[in-house]
């Protein structure tokens, strides 16, 4: 504010008012002389009128009818509407949560509002479910590897619940973020701190079937797409994914810390952040850039959130030094938790955000809800800190910082839903294509949903016409795949073998026949190739 404006304001708040005055702020069209417009304003109404800006009056008296046909003025507002300040949860502890003000987690309210409540998985080392935090919040808990899902020996699961569901305005401690969110506790790490992909694949499927909307995947296995020594791709993990987002979940998954990685950073996405629907979670420090330890990819990387520095909950049993005044919470955690880095953490908060979006429209599929958080969320950039990133996607913060308030004010242009998803794999679950011709309307896109696999039942020596339309020039192939085709490649964009035709779709090959040699399924994938995401229309007759 300038000293002239901050001047006039203060005048204008001193001067005596009239009887039963109101305020109302005047416009001035451009090119009005003010000193002019500001008597006219005056004779008009008998009151007192001060300058605001270089563009507007104020004027105090009875009545400000009249002005706004008056010559020189654009508009006449009435100065007794007060905004509020964004929704602020009164917990204690809320100050030390810098992460919550940087998604802008409680912006989009003016006050704490009535949402739908959204029940939100955390699959991890269990929850200490006597903190008072989760008193009320958990709605269900049990253990793949024990009989003690109330009860965490880590820390981790408590520190990302806190994140997500701790109680709001409850007198204590912190907020957490996903406010009308109540817990699904799955407690799947072993004592010797590992994770079986058999419990993680049982935990998710427990979720699903018990309402899960969004499930938190904060744990990582390597990726090394050039040493499958060191991959650690499980299709069982990827067969529990495709059923959750079958069944309408939304799947958020931490990008990695580099753990057991060749060097630091690590230049891909670990698993399941890098499967096809799942929004994968890189860390952003303090100060706006991306730290070291947070896995980099240019494909599967979709987000970024606070990963540093983070305050959350942790059982009171793994408190270190006693008495401590927080007892309960990391800073009285043991040394790795009282640090508060890793990746775990920022996705905790999109999990987060995803429930607040879901709470605000609960009819959201999980691709609307994730182009909603990733099309909306804010670029990082040299100019906000991080020296590394580009602007637009990048591979260290992919889309961008994830922003809450953004996400749930543009609910209402969440992109269609492609009702046919998932259908990533050849075999029984590719979507089925049934009847003589037909018009399927879809989408692809290169970061989350690469390709769509649509099965076709022919005849030996039956002809199939295949037609695309909405995509552009080279941004797409179409192959068809013969019967047999079954096995699920690691490098989930590519198909194993070979097809019986595979062509880049352009102007001059958007309508493809073939002939089948064998009778059976046959496979017919669309694949994106270029970085967008794109609407298309497939129209599939047989002969």
């Amino acid at each position: 504010m300038s000293r002239a404006l901050a001047a006039a304001l203060i005048l204008t708040l001193a001067l005596p008012a009239p009887a039963l005055a109101g305020r109302w702020a005047v416009g001035l069209e451009r090119g009005a002389r003010k000193d002019a417009v500001a008597a006219r304003v005056a004779r008009a109404t008998g009151g007192r009128v001060s300058t605001l800006a270089p563009f507007a009056l104020v004027v105090q008296a009875r009545s400000a009818r009249g002005v706004a046909s008056l010559r020189g003025v654009s508009f006449v507002e009435r100065l007794d509407r007060s905004r509020r300040l964004a929704f602020t949860p009164t917990d204690p502890l809320l100050k030390r949560q810098w992460y919550v003000g940087a998604v802008r987690a409680f912006d989009a309210w003016p006050q704490r509002p009535s949402l739908f409540t959204t029940k939100v998985a955390i699959i991890d080392s269990g929850i200490d479910a006597s903190h008072p935090e989760f008193e009320n919040r958990i709605a269900d808990a049990r253990s793949f590897v024990d009989n003690e899902p109330r009860k965490d020996s880590f820390g981790h699961g408590t520190f990302v619940a806190g994140i997500i569901s701790a109680g709001l305005n409850n007198g204590s401690g912190i907020a957490g973020i996903a406010f009308p969110s109540r817990l699904l506790v799955a407690k799947v790490v072993r004592p010797d701190g590992t994770i079986s992909p058999e419990h993680e694949a049982r935990a998710i499927r427990w979720a699903v079937d018990a309402g899960a909307q969004v499930i938190n995947l904060s744990l990582a296995a390597l990726r090394d797409p050039l040493d499958g020594r060191n991959d650690l791709y499980s299709p069982l993990e990827a067969s529990a994914i495709e059923y959750a987002v079958r069944k309408g979940a939304v799947v958020v998954a931490a990008v990695g810390n580099g753990d057991g990685a060749p060097k630091l950073p690590w230049r891909y996405a670990s698993y399941p952040a890098a499967l096809p629907h799942v929004i994968g979670v890189g860390a952003m420090a303090r100060d706006g850039s991306v730290p070291d330890f947070s896995n980099r990819d240019p494909v599967y990387t979709d987000l970024a959130a606070p990963g540093e520095q983070i305050f959350s909950t942790v059982p009171r049993a793994l408190a270190g030094e006693k008495p401590c005044p927080d007892d309960g919470y990391s800073s009285c955690g043991r040394e790795e938790l009282r640090r508060g880095d890793g990746t775990s953490f920022a996705a905790a908060q999109v999990s987060a955000a995803a429930a607040l979006v879901l709470a605000e429209r609960p009819t959201l599929a999980p691709e609307q809800v994730r182009a909603l958080l990733e099309r909306n969320a804010a670029d990082l950039t040299p100019a906000s800190g991080c020296k590394r990133c580009r602007a637009g996607r990048d591979e260290l913060s992919g889309w961008g910082l994830v922003d809450v308030a953004a996400a749930v004010r543009m609910i209402g242009a969440a992109p269609p839903v492609d009702d046919l998803e998932p259908n990533d794999y050849p075999g029984s679950r590719a979507a089925a294509v049934l009847g003589r011709s037909s018009t399927i309307h879809a989408t692809i896109d290169y970061w989350d949903d690469p390709t769509d696999v649509y099965r076709v039942f022919l005849r030996k020596r039956q002809r199939l016409f295949m037609k695309v339309e909405g995509l552009s020039a080279s941004s797409a192939s179409l192959a068809v795949w013969q019967p047999g085709i079954r096995k699920i490649a690691p490098s989930l964009s590519i198909l194993p073998g070979k097809p019986l035709r595979r062509v880049a779709i352009t102007r001059s090959a958007r309508r493809l026949p073939i002939r089948a040699g064998k009778r059976g399924w046959h496979y017919v994938e669309v694949k994106a190739e270029f970085p967008a995401f794109s609407q298309y229309t497939l129209t599939l007759s047989k002969r």
